[in-house]
């Protein structure tokens, strides 16, 4: 079942070592800035935690699994200061991922558009249905995906970024993904994922919880710069999204 909140939802479940978190939102399961801030603070709380080894990703239903950032705050957004706050929504969740002590898997069971790209990107580990198309829409409206950018070329490189960026109209399937890095493993349907899903998450949760938090350590070395580089994208974000060419895009995509 989806939630019907404008808010959103987020749940946590912890359960032998392993914290599953499920979002929703019943825009396509999108982002707004509460809903960003209330994941960032239960990633933390994870991340400190000594009941978890564990963390998997998920959203709720079955058809997508994240369309991003709210729709509805990019077009009100009014001002630089705004613009800064909104973009920096999805720098705080990325940071959060990648200083988490635990790993993370990611669950894609649909597609995911822009900031979902982003979240998936920023799991350790993704599994995914052969139904998670991803596409990176922003230029399309007069914006570019510079805060995920970072994220999403540690998995799939600059050239997979450029062909997802540049082509904003363009779905790319699974097993494209796949092959660029961005998703571990591809199934057929979802209780053929959840079923692999589940024995694997079982195995790592009885693992030396040292040994998991080392290995999450030395697969983010090198993204220390993010800690400030993720908001100055957030900034420059903020400015595009306030520019009389955007404002006319997204004119085109209002209700």
């Amino acid at each position: 079942m989806s939630t019907d909140r404008v808010s959103g939802s987020l749940y946590t479940k912890i359960e032998n070592r392993i914290a599953t978190i499920e979002f929703g939102h019943p825009a396509s399961n999108s982002f707004v800035s509460e809903l960003l801030e209330r994941l960032t603070k239960e990633l933390d709380r994870l991340s400190k935690s000594d009941e978890v080894s564990i963390i998997l990703l998920k959203s709720e239903g079955e058809r997508a699994f994240c369309a991003g950032a709210s729709f509805d705050e990019l077009v009100a957004i009014s001002n630089l200061e705004e613009g800064k706050a909104f973009f920096s929504g999805f720098a705080n969740v990325i940071n959060a991922m990648r200083i988490c002590t635990k790993p993370i898997i990611g669950r894609i069971q649909g597609k995911a558009v822009g900031g979902g790209v982003g979240l998936a990107s920023a799991c350790d580990y993704v599994y995914a249905t052969e139904a998670a198309s991803i596409k990176l829409s922003e230029i399309s409206i007069g914006i570019a995906p510079l805060v995920i950018a970072p994220a999403v070329e540690r998995k799939i490189g600059k050239s997979g970024l450029a062909e997802l960026s540049l082509a904003p109209t363009e779905w790319k399937n699974a097993y494209w993904a796949k092959e660029k890095g961005l998703f571990s493993k591809v199934f057929d349907s979802i209780s053929e994922m959840d079923k692999e899903l589940e024995f694997h998450i079982q195995k790592l949760a009885s693992y030396n919880p040292e040994a998991l938090a080392e290995m999450k350590r030395a697969l983010w070395e090198g993204t220390e710069n993010w800690s400030a580089l993720l908001y100055e994208r957030a900034e420059v974000s903020g400015r595009l999204a306030l520019s009389p060419a955007t404002k006319v895009a997204l004119e085109k995509f209002k209700k």
